[in-house]
């Protein structure tokens, strides 16, 4: 708000990780000029669960910082927006001890906040240029920004040494560890992967006709990749797109209609690489252009029921991993490689909704259908040598239908009383094959969620049945004016049983269901006069330590323990968080 400094500091901690971070937010307003900045920090180490306990290799440390300077005037305003975000990620292989079944890792460090090999490091920086100009009767938006992304990957503690026989103090000197490694040294990168983006969007949107907003304009992106470590999983490469489009929306009566036409034209390159005498990527050039539209509509049925509906068609072209990767992904423990003959994908899709909101219900159903020509995936191709110690993934196509729903229910018969429910379910099919190839990978399983929370306090309205004697008043009294916006919730979240796989040598296998219970609380703790010192949450995920695999749990299919027969390594366990806002507001 125009004359305020606001001040923001947030830190938690949870229990099963060692979790910590904090973050320092502050902005301002001062006769149009603004301002804005963030700095966070927050490190872990590794998980842990019932099954496997520690997970080595599950800990990281993560910095961001943004800042953001500007002038809001009566013409618009006009913002530059600064970021770095800097992530080290230490990765987990899920390989065990063939005699005791134990996972390991280099050095064994389990519950150390130091990274240990192999970790990443992905260094990320972003400027963005946000412009809002009033012209007319409309307004013209003009944003260009521009990002450089470079993740590194370290296996080994390799390096050379400047001087092989240096004195022995010297030699004392550099094999004190820190971090796990000599100081004054480091790994080289194996991985060392490059990523120039930049990104460009302009737009007018006109309010000149009677109940019309019509919006046109352009948009895309240019980037260009390079390869700069001596291990690869897609080839350096060029990339341009460009899109146009036309949006208009219109309100009569108790409907609301919007449509859009968009036309997309891509062109990319990859480089050729020679490695050891062989060809690792091959040079080739990709061009892809299409036409998508939409249009939907929602009708205003009562005061408080709306019915949606919409209809489009869609377009996606092949990124460069699925076209050109040729390399070990550790992220998914698999040696992928591309399909540079693939054809972009092709929709059409239909969804349905209904809303309802009253005092007493809130509910919303949504069910969708879509039908997808030439949809990509990855499935196992377990007898190409491409890599001894990975099972190698081929990125393939075929047509395919989706199709499911979502829908919520929240229910509160009385002010402090909520019952929720959602229930969400996909079925993902590949039309005309066999049940091995029927159900595409990678589809989330049907969940159910519940939840009761009962808000004893809400923006200073308190609720007490207690007796109306004077003592247990003057009690309630001195609560309220120290607690705000008190509440406690129980949930339920069920994941049901994942028979719907992709079984074709064994690209994916059943994931069974589990239910996890939360419990949850959490206040606004008040100083006098009505001011805020702090917001203060308490969670507990996963109270009865639940060990479960999630269907999408890439880890799942790691080694097996030779002593429990289990494979792959499980999520998360029981877990504690506790979180503290502290919101500070100045007048400048």
């Amino acid at each position: 708000p125009e004359g305020q400094i606001n001040i923001n500091v947030a830190t938690e901690y949870q229990s099963n990780s060692g979790l910590f971070d904090y973050s320092l937010r502050f902005g301002g307003n001062k006769r149009g000029i603004v301002w804005n900045g963030r700095y966070s920090e927050k490190f872990a180490h590794a998980y842990k669960n019932r099954y496997d306990g520690y997970v080595p290799g599950t800990q990281f440390h993560e910095r961001a910082a943004n800042a953001l300077v500007g002038v809001n005037k009566g013409w618009g305003f006009s913002h530059l927006t600064l970021s770095y975000y800097h992530l080290t990620p230490s990765m987990t292989e899920g390989e065990r001890d063939s005699k005791t079944g134990e996972l390991t890792t280099l050095g064994d460090k389990r519950s150390t906040y130091s990274k240990v090999l192999p970790y990443q490091q992905i260094h990320h920086y972003k400027a963005v240029l946000d412009n809002s100009f009033a012209i007319g009767n409309g307004i013209l938006k003009a944003i260009i920004g521009y990002q450089q992304n470079r993740r590194q990957e370290f296996e080994s503690e390799e390096h050379e040494h400047n001087h092989e026989h240096a004195d022995e103090e010297e030699h004392e000197h550099n094999s004190s560890v820190s971090d796990g490694f000599p100081v004054g040294s480091s790994p080289s990168p194996s991985l060392d992967f490059l990523l120039h983006t930049l990104t460009y969007d302009t737009h007018y949107s006109y309010n000149g006709f009677d109940s019309w907003k019509l919006t046109g304009g352009i948009g895309g992106m240019y980037q260009h990749s390079l390869n700069e470590g001596e291990e690869y999983l897609i080839p350096a490469y060029r990339l341009f797109d460009l899109g146009a489009y036309l949006t208009a929306n219109k309100t009569w009566k108790q409907w609301t209609f919007s449509g859009g036409l968009r036309f997309d034209t891509r062109h990319i390159h990859s480089y050729q690489l020679i490695e050891n005498d062989k060809e690792r990527f091959s040079d080739f050039t990709r061009n892809f252009n299409a036409v998508s539209a939409s249009l939907g509509a929602v009708y205003r049925a009562g005061k408080h029921i709306n019915i949606r509906a919409n209809i489009a068609r869609g377009f996606r072209a092949p990124n460069l991993s699925e076209l050109g990767s040729n390399g070990v992904h550790h992220g998914t423990l698999h040696y992928e490689v591309g399909n540079r003959d693939l054809r972009p994908e092709h929709s059409w899709q239909g969804d349905l909704g209904l809303d309802v909101s009253s005092r007493y219900l809130s509910a919303e159903v949504a069910l969708f259908i879509n039908r997808i020509e030439n949809y990509i995936f990855t499935e196992a191709a377990p007898y190409d040598i491409s890599s001894d110690e990975y099972t190698t993934f081929r990125y393939t196509q075929g047509d395919a239908l989706l199709k499911g729903f979502e829908t919520s229910l929240d229910i509160h018969p009385i002010h402090q009383l909520h019952l929720g429910a959602a229930f969400s379910m996909v079925d993902a099919r590949q039309l005309h094959q066999p049940i091995e190839t029927r159900y595409l990978p990678q589809t989330p399983a049907p969940r159910i969620t519940s939840e009761v929370k009962w808000e004893f306090t809400h923006n200073g309205d308190h609720h007490t049945d207690a007796p109306h004697h004077t003592h247990e008043r003057a009690q309630h009294h001195l609560l309220d004016h120290i607690f705000d916006n008190a509440y406690v919730s129980i949930s339920l979240e069920h994941t049901f049983r994942q028979n719907h796989y992709y079984r074709a040598d064994n690209t994916e296998t059943a994931t069974p269901a589990y239910t996890l219970l939360n419990l949850s609380a959490g206040t606004d703790i008040m100083l006098p006069k009505g001011r805020k010192l702090c917001e203060l949450y308490l969670f507990a995920n996963n109270l009865l330590d639940i060990a479960y695999q999630d269907h999408l749990n890439r880890l799942k299919y790691a080694d097996t323990n030779v002593l429990t027969g289990r494979q792959g390594i499980f999520n998360p366990g029981r877990n504690f968080t506790v979180k503290l806002i502290f919101p500070l507001t100045f007048a400048n």
